[in-house]
């Protein structure tokens, strides 16, 4: 029997083993999971892990940095979601605006700094915005972020601008084309993208886009996704109904690619939840996501994910 007293630190012990062992596995098996449809629920960080993680002791970093990185890895986090630009002088950097005025404490667009320019620059803490501190952290490269990654965590990542051969190529050369995820739009007129040039290097999924309100044409956008000599590994859902929801996974599960969800601001799915109603009633939304076939959830509140993940046995099969 176990002492009351002694029951949250057990329970503390239980996730900080959890976390450990999916840091341990690493991409590799992370990348078997998501094409596994027994492969349990995946956690993707958006912007990596910035948020504080208090039950853990660990406060805000950056979005988008290094330290975001590095603490998803040390919660046991499968994928971290990140964005890449380039600037002035055709470096790739990890920057979601088209401006450095909300995440540096400097101005100006990111296509308009040299290299040079957006290094003098620090990071403000967390999201960002004029209220949070400068940290000591830099706006890393897109080269530096896949070393970093490597041996620790899948990057997924969201191309801002219309660079995708650069970015595609600078996974080539960095080695990490088993532990990236390419992602871009997707609609009914589109061909299989994962067949195609530069997508068919890397880990590729499409985001369908529709201008129906019911995304009543979604489910055809992903059989069609789906159709090419190449498959994508997952479909990253866009906003939609809770009723739309079903006939959209079922597309994927037909043509054996994993859903994504986000759970970010409002919630994707509407009707649903985001991270808010999540954090405080996690079966309501991520619960409910699960149930219905969803098993990659983006999410800013990382924490309350990955508890609620763990409490419900679905960490890892």
């Amino acid at each position: 029997m176990i002492r009351p007293l002694f029951a949250p630190l057990l329970a503390g012990i239980v996730l900080a083993c959890v976390a450990t062992s999916a840091a341990q596995a690493g991409p590799a098996d992370t990348m078997r999971r998501i094409a596994d449809p027994n492969g349990g629920i995946i956690a993707i960080a958006h912007r990596g892990c910035h948020a504080a993680a208090p039950r853990r002791g660990l406060g805000t970093v950056p979005e988008n940095s290094r330290a975001a990185l590095l603490r998803c890895a040390e919660l046991g986090v499968e994928v971290m979601e990140t964005d890449v630009r380039r600037t002035r002088d055709g470096y790739l950097v990890m920057v979601h605006d088209d401006s450095v005025d909300r995440t540096t404490d400097g101005t100006g667009r990111v296509a308009d700094l040299t290299l040079a320019q957006i290094r003098a620059l620090r990071l403000r803490d967390d999201e960002g915005g004029a209220g949070a501190a400068p940290t000591g952290e830099r706006v890393p490269t897109l080269d530096e972020l896949l070393a970093l990654a490597r041996g620790r965590i899948v990057l997924n990542l969201d191309v801002k601008d219309a660079i995708y051969g650069e970015v595609v190529d600078a996974v080539v050369r960095a080695g990490a084309t088993d532990r990236v995820i390419v992602k871009t739009f997707a609609g009914i007129g589109s061909p299989p993208l994962a067949a195609m040039s530069p997508y068919d290097r890397v880990p590729f999924a499409p985001i369908p886009i529709t201008g129906d309100p019911a995304a009543g044409d979604v489910p055809a956008i992903i059989r069609r996704q789906a159709a090419g000599r190449r498959r994508p590994i997952a479909v990253e859902l866009p906003r939609l109904p809770l009723a739309s929801l079903p006939a959209s996974v079922a597309a994927a599960r037909q043509a054996g690619i994993a859903v994504w969800v986000n759970t970010l601001f409002e919630g994707f799915v509407a009707g649903l939840g985001g991270d808010a109603a999540a954090t405080r009633d996690p079966d309501a939304v991520w619960g409910r996501l699960a149930n219905d076939g969803v098993r990659l959830i983006q999410t800013d509140a990382v924490e309350a994910l990955l508890d609620w993940r763990q409490t419900h046995g679905r960490a890892r099969r």
